[in-house]
């Protein structure tokens, strides 16, 4: 039997997926004697749209296993801070023949990952706190789920519903039904009153109620049917069915509250996007959002030499000089000065230092946090970024 076309963690840990140039750049070295010790740095010059003013920095934990335990020393923002475009996000410092030929996969964790988490705290911003849920596994390769969905949920999604992701970030999956239970047993709400039957009870009752009939007569069927057990339902109506999304949800709604529903929760999922969350959220409590936070564009950070054996030394475009990136807590602007330089923010409020040391000679600093508390992290910083700007300039719209 063949194995899926992927690399396992030894492989990209040896240096097996890197580009042919950084091996062949470490043959040369080696046979020259002529490696030396160099400061590297992460940064992004401009974020794929043009609108986005801000990141959400993901892939830490994963660059952590493929340095630890490398004569390595490694300083980088926090998992789930915010970033900005130019600023450093991550220095390794070694000689080059112990972390060069990981570029290839350094980056890689990085840009993807952040990616995600970016779409994703946007889209928890657009969504005027409404849950998110991640719905997107089936669009991406299975290997990667776990990855994807762990930057989803980073960036703002309260959960995911591939079993695997979410016992990486040590939560429950998520999930309601798929059309396939109502298809097989002939009906909706044959379906709902199974699911109630045999699925335990801490799992809320949410029935997809698009299968075969009307939105608003299913709705009101199911929740007659099931009563007070129903926790909520799901609209997943296809767009060539859809007509005005919103008109059908606000019917949904108009006809629950009509009827004695109140209770009853709204699901929408479908290949919805920032825009759609932003016309829907006035009727919808949930959201599942699949394709386009999966599909995310990976951020284009680069890595570069800006130090050689302690000297500032750096390509033509880039800034040489090891840096710090001061941040003011309190405006959440930041400021790129050389390594070691203080400076107060210009509303006179103090800074810190942003890039925090993760790894010293191979060695972790501290236990890295959990996805639970990378989240809060990025909630927070989130919160604090928005603060004093419209929705509108904050979402670059």
């Amino acid at each position: 039997m063949k194995n899926l076309h992927i690399a396992d963690t030894e492989q990209v840990r040896s240096g097996d997926v890197t580009d042919v140039y950084f091996q062949r750049t470490e043959t040369i070295l080696r046979h020259m004697q002529a490696s030396r010790h160099v400061c590297m740095e992460v940064y992004l010059k401009s974020f794929p749209d043009k609108r986005y003013r801000w990141g959400i920095f993901a892939g830490l934990e994963e660059v952590c296993v493929l340095l630890e335990g490398r004569a390595v020393s490694l300083r980088a923002l926090p998992e789930g801070s915010v970033f900005f475009s130019g600023n450093p996000v991550m220095v390794i410092e070694g000689d080059y023949l112990e972390f060069g030929g990981f570029e290839t996969a350094i980056l890689g964790c990085l840009c993807q990952a952040s990616g995600i988490a970016t779409k994703a705290s946007r889209m928890k911003v657009a969504s005027a706190d409404r849950a998110l849920i991640s719905f997107g596994a089936r669009r991406m390769h299975p290997s990667i789920a776990p990855m994807v969905e762990r930057a989803a949920f980073i960036g703002g999604c309260e959960g995911v519903a591939t079993i695997a992701s979410a016992r990486l970030i040590g939560e429950k999956p998520l999930g309601t039904m798929p059309h396939a239970l109502i298809l097989q047993l002939g009906d909706t709400l044959s379906a709902a009153h199974a699911f109630d039957r045999i699925i335990e009870e801490e799992i809320p009752r949410v029935v997809l109620i698009d299968t075969y009939q009307d939105e608003k007569f299913e709705a009101l069927r199911v929740a007659e049917g099931l009563g007070n057990r129903l926790f909520g339902i799901r609209l997943d109506t296809p767009a060539s069915r859809r007509g005005n999304f919103l008109s059908i949800l606000k019917e949904v709604r108009w006809e629950l509250d009509t009827h004695g529903h109140a209770q009853v929760k709204l699901y929408a999922s479908g290949g919805l996007d920032l825009e759609d969350l932003l016309e829907l959220r006035e009727v919808v409590d949930a959201f599942g959002v699949g394709t386009q936070l999966t599909s995310a564009a990976t951020l284009d950070f680069s890595m570069d030499i800006v130090e050689i054996e302690g000297k500032p030394h750096a390509k033509r475009g880039k800034w040489s000089g090891k840096k710090s990136v001061l941040r003011c807590e309190k405006c959440m602007q930041d400021y790129v000065v050389p390594f070691g330089v203080t400076r107060p923010c210009q509303c006179q409020a103090p800074t810190t230092e942003t890039l925090k040391p993760i790894l010293i000679d191979g060695r972790l600093t501290e236990e890295l946090p959990l996805a639970a508390h990378i989240r809060k992290r990025a909630l927070g910083e989130v919160e604090r970024l928005r603060a004093n700007r419209s929705e509108s300039e904050f979402l670059c719209l």
